[in-house]
């Protein structure tokens, strides 16, 4: 039996309960800053609100708003990476994207799962796994992470392709469950 808090146990990966007094009041936090951030219409103010929001966002990269998550400090940024609008990235778990990064529009990032069985889902267990989004990667618009992958460096998702496992480096991967389709080579 451990005595780690909620949040200790979402970031290590263990099974959590989201409906823990802390997070919820971390979640409440981070909803103001993102309606903040989603209404701004300076961009020197929503740099500001970003990088409060953010654990790491990198030099000349850009979030289109509207951008949404959960807890916000869960998110590493690299340098030059575009997010293009409506982003959703659930960082219940660590999420790190490398440089020169592409998002398309409407892509969805899970870090969190929840169980098969309906009565500790009721009961708001989950659990969450970190995602790795390597360097140069692009990823087409409407894309789907699901918890726990890495996606190589130079690796292509096409557009609405659903990632149910790690993406090789230098690849192209699309469909639903998103396959190789290609090799890209450097």
């Amino acid at each position: 039996m451990t005595n780690n808090t909620e949040k200790e146990k979402m970031l290590s990966g263990e099974t959590y309960n989201i409906l823990d007094p802390d997070l919820i009041a971390d979640r409440a936090k981070v909803s103001q800053l993102i309606h903040r951030f989603n209404s701004c219409e300076a961009e020197a103010d929503r740099q500001t609100i970003i990088h409060q929001l953010l654990g790491k966002f990198g030099q000349n990269s850009i979030i289109a708003p509207p951008f949404y998550c959960s807890y916000g400090k869960n998110i590493h940024i690299g340098d030059n990476v575009y997010i293009n609008w409506m982003c959703t990235i659930i960082d219940n778990n660590e999420v790190h994207i490398g440089d020169h990064v592409m998002i398309g529009p409407t892509v969805q990032i899970y870090t969190a799962a929840h169980p098969l069985k309906a009565e500790p889902r009721i009961q708001g267990w989950e659990v969450a796994h970190p995602i790795i989004i390597g360097n140069n990667v692009w990823i087409g618009g409407a894309a789907i992470i699901l918890p726990g992958l890495q996606i190589g460096r130079n690796a292509v998702v096409g557009a609405g392709s659903v990632v149910t496992r790690d993406v090789p480096e230098n690849t192209v991967v699309a469909g639903n469950p998103a396959r190789v389709i290609k090799k890209t080579g450097l």
